[in-house]
């Protein structure tokens, strides 16, 4: 199992890959969510550990799934090598 902080950044740039692909900016993000572009950042960066109610607004604000969070993360995890979360 990965360190906490490795579940962190791997979570931050499934978000930030879906961000990107939407062409969604952090600002833009921000103003669907109600939350700040500095914690956006930080979740992006893994510097923080969001609760299951921000991943859920954060999915609403990109017009995703929850799913799609999930599979962004697979994804990020296949790509390091290492499966068990």
């Amino acid at each position: 199992m990965p360190a906490k902080p490795e579940v962190q950044r791997r979570l931050g740039k499934a978000v930030k890959d879906i961000r990107a692909a939407h062409a969604i900016t952090q600002e833009e993000l921000s103003h669907r969510t109600g939350l700040h572009t500095t914690y956006i950042s930080d979740i992006e960066r893994g510097a923080r550990n969001p609760s299951f109610e921000v991943l859920v607004r954060l999915a609403a604000g990109l017009d995703v799934p929850m799913a799609e969070l999930g599979a962004a993360y697979d994804r990020r995890t296949r790509r390091t090598g290492s499966r068990r979360t």
